[in-house]
């Protein structure tokens, strides 16, 4: 076997049925469930148990992370919608008009990020000057609503990739 084959093995565009594919999946959405606008999840708990100053770096953390949010779409928000909806519209011409398999993950990935990516700044919006229980109440909702957009998107990517890989034949029929 030589160098090229190997290599190209080892990056293959086959999402579906390619492990490294469900492994980035994982990985995407429990970080995005960790880190509940941009404030890790660990810090919200040990600040409703310990209080003092691991709640008030959790609300620093928010209070910087809300800024920047709400900054970024102030400022660029036009412009990334317009970039997201182009892109998304590309990757879905390609993938589901076209028959192109990454295109589709990529969509499949990409679409319920933009959903969350909405509501976090949604979020960001309504959660600056909060006190510490309503932000810790705030950031556990985002973090359910995170939660259940991911195990929708998992199960759909799932159900999506089962689909393709037994209608194309992968698995050698």
């Amino acid at each position: 076997m030589d160098w090229y084959s190997t290599a190209f093995e080892l990056i293959d565009l086959r999402s579906f049925s390619n492990l490294w594919f469900w492994i980035m999946l994982a990985v995407i959405w429990s970080t995005a469930s960790h880190f509940v606008l941009g404030v890790p999840y660990d810090l919200v708990v040990r600040a409703a148990r310990n209080g003092g100053q691991a709640e008030q770096d959790m609300i620093d953390l928010v209070r910087i992370n809300a800024g920047r949010l709400i900054y970024i779409a102030d400022v660029a928000g036009s412009w990334l919608i317009a970039i997201g909806f182009c892109l998304i519209s590309s990757l879905v011409l390609m993938g589901f008009a076209y028959g192109v398999e990454f295109c589709q993950a990529v969509v499949l990935i990409f679409a319920p990020m933009m959903i969350v990516f909405v509501l976090t700044v949604r979020r960001a919006r309504t959660i600056v000057g909060l006190p510490g229980a309503e932000t810790r109440k705030a950031l556990r909702g985002h973090r359910l609503i995170v939660q259940v957009i991911g195990m929708i998107s998992i199960l759909i990517t799932s159900m999506w990739g089962m689909f393709y890989s037994l209608s194309v034949g992968v698995l050698g029929s």
